[in-house]
């Protein structure tokens, strides 16, 4: 399958298309998930390319990602109230193979091969919080994190796309697809609080602790003069937003 030598790995030239690649990376990410060297299977496939858009070069298991360091992409969804006054948190379940039990976004989901910003934005939030897609079509992009840090099943490299979206003062999340414990609506001081804590049962997971920073900031809950100028630029690339 694979030419390897002392700098790089290639793939053999038989394998000279998409299908062929792919095929060829199935078996081996089923093969390191024998070897239990994955998290949990997820059946769905993420297009890994130059860039965001661009031809696949081969199609990968999303357990496998990390493992391989590619780099991937997901929408996250800023679910606030009461004019941008209130943020709502949910608390992974337990059963989650990546960040069991900790606080997240309202709405965040990778964009698996195939899909758009735009059509994983409305999936995620009718799965995760019960927003119907005639209220998630309305969610703003924003702008964007990126993320890059070792992880225990390999590197996380990622592009996380931002969105607001405001929601009714009477909005009550629902979870239908059993990844979310509970949900909490805190104010904009609590949720500072929140992802600047590194320990306990509150603790938000690192993807949306950058999600609320950067929301945090735009919405001047934070003063950017009163922080390291070094440390926020590492944190936070804003852009002008995703491609649909």
């Amino acid at each position: 399958m694979f030419d390897v030598e002392r700098d790089r790995i290639q793939f053999v030239p038989a394998l000279a298309d998409v299908e062929a690649r792919s095929a060829a990376m199935a078996e081996v990410a089923a093969t390191l998930a024998q070897e239990r060297a994955l998290t949990r299977w997820r059946n769905e496939r993420y297009a890994v390319s130059t860039s965001f858009g661009a031809m696949p070069c081969f199609y990968l298991e999303r357990a496998a990602a990390r493992y391989f360091g590619v780099h991937t992409y997901a929408a996250h969804v800023n679910g606030t109230t009461d004019g941008f006054s209130q943020l709502w948190f949910a608390r992974r379940a337990r059963g989650k193979a990546i960040d069991p039990g900790m606080l997240d976004n309202l709405v965040g989901g990778g964009i698996a091969a195939g899909a758009t910003v735009k059509s994983t934005v409305i999936k995620e939030a009718g799965e995760e919080a019960g927003i119907e897609p005639s209220l998630a079509r309305h969610a703003r992009a924003v702008g964007r994190v990126e993320i890059f840090r070792a992880q225990p099943d390999g590197i996380q490299r990622e592009t996380v796309f931002v969105h607001d979206l405001e929601l009714p003062p009477d909005f009550r999340p629902l979870n239908r697809d059993g990844e979310v414990a509970e949900f909490r609506r805190v104010d904009l001081a609590c949720a500072a609080d929140l992802i600047a804590s590194t320990s306990g049962d509150d603790e938000v997971t690192a993807d949306a602790s950058l999600v609320v920073l950067d929301f945090l900031l735009r919405h001047g809950a934070i003063d950017p003069a009163a922080a390291e100028h070094d440390a926020l630029a590492a944190l936070r690339t804003v852009s002008a937003g995703p491609p649909a």
